[in-house]
């Protein structure tokens, strides 16, 4: 607005200075008109702010819309979890110790994931550093599924496609933390906590998205079909990496074969390194790294708890969908509970409360396994 006003009132001024020789009357409509005219312009742009649609207190920018649909993506893909266990228990006749080695595959990517970090700040794709790599994601999770609901027959092609799939939702995961970890940065718990919502928010809608379904479609379609079915999933993310803000990078390399021995990227590497290594000995950091890493150390029973499900109890595909559906459910409501009530909580005592909490509620198992229910 500031830029039309002046320029009208310049255009107005000869008028003006007529009618003053006439009388101050005139005179004095007209400012009052100008100062209407602005408060209406002003009132109007501020209504449009106000108007703007947030989630979890987070504007909905096309930034944050773009972080929210890759979340909400590796919420969805949940839709072939059931069918991969169904798979390799039934089709593949793997037994629990197999199955556990083979899904655990898909833990691998997630080990290394500040190699991605550099990677993406080091080698501009045609030159993006999220975009890019946003897309590449998206087209490598197609592809691991495309193949698993075609030509994989065995468990080590299984192994490679979970291994696959993994590493795309994994990369996509880095380059949208990262965006996420440069709005958050310098802002205060609240707002940080917001944007996590938003995150952890869109990841559990997705979740309940595709759990109800993951099982129906099993029983009625079989586990080729929901391969197939999630192979479309992972194009989403290709499809919103343009809603990323992102200037293109001028005078670096832009293709894809970029010479990983160059001395640029060999240099950049090397502080990346120096300073992960300089952050990780703060105490600050190291601590709650350890904490993390005893938490994920923490022995799964999954896989026996599913064989235990499906061959002891007698669950079907549709009833775990629905079981997953009420897990889903739960953690969308942890995420709402946490960005209305507890954002302001100093994180000690989360940590305290939902450690004490889960381990009870973890207990809970030991009476469906020894049947004491």
């Amino acid at each position: 607005m500031s830029g039309v006003l002046p320029l009208s009132s310049r255009e107005d001024e000869p008028f003006i200075g007529a009618r003053n020789s006439a009388g101050n009357g005139d005179s004095l409509a007209i400012e009052m008109e100008q100062e209407t005219s602005t408060s209406t312009s002003s009132g109007g742009s501020s209504r449009k702010k106000n108007s703007r649609l947030k989630c979890f207190g987070v504007d909905l920018s096309p930034d944050n819309v773009a972080v929210a649909m890759v979340y909400f993506v590796q919420g969805v893909l949940g839709l072939a979890r059931l069918a991969v266990s169904f798979y390799l228990k039934d089709d593949l006749h793997l037994d629990p110790a197999e199955t556990a080695v083979v899904t655990g595959f898909s833990a691998l990517p997630w080990l290394v994931k500040p190699l991605y970090g550099f990677i993406s700040d080091s080698i501009p794709l045609f030159g993006y550093r999220r975009r890019s790599y946003l897309v590449l994601s998206g087209l490598l999770g197609a592809l691991s599924w495309s193949l698993m609901a075609t030509f994989v027959d065995s468990k080590y092609g299984a192994a490679c496609c979970i291994l696959l799939g993994s590493f795309s939702v994994a990369f996509s995961d880095v380059v949208v933390d990262s965006m996420v970890v440069e709005r958050a940065r310098g802002e205060s718990q609240s707002v940080s906590g917001s944007l996590q919502s938003l995150c952890w928010g869109s990841s559990a809608f997705g979740g309940i998205v595709s759990s109800y379904f993951s099982g129906s479609l099993v029983d009625a379609y079989g586990v080729r079909f929901v391969f197939g079915v999630t192979a479309l999933l992972p194009l989403i993310t290709s499809a919103v990496a343009v809603l990323v803000k992102e200037q293109r990078v001028i005078g670096q390399a832009r293709g894809p074969n970029v010479p990983l021995g160059n001395s640029s990227f060999l240099k950049s590497s090397k502080e990346n390194i120096i300073q992960l290594w300089t952050a990780v000995r703060q105490p600050n950091v190291f601590l709650p790294t350890v904490f993390i890493f005893l938490w994920q150390a923490t022995p799964q029973s999954d896989s026996a708890m599913f064989f235990f499900t499906t061959n002891k109890l007698g669950f079907t595909p549709e009833f775990l969908g629905r079981v997953k559906l009420v897990t889903s459910v739960a953690s969308l409501a942890g995420v709402g509970l946490y960005n209305g009530f507890l954002k302001n909580v100093p994180l000690r005592k989360i940590f305290l409360a939902t450690t004490v909490t889960g381990t009870v509620l973890g207990m809970t198992q030991v009476f469906l396994v020894t049947g004491l229910n």
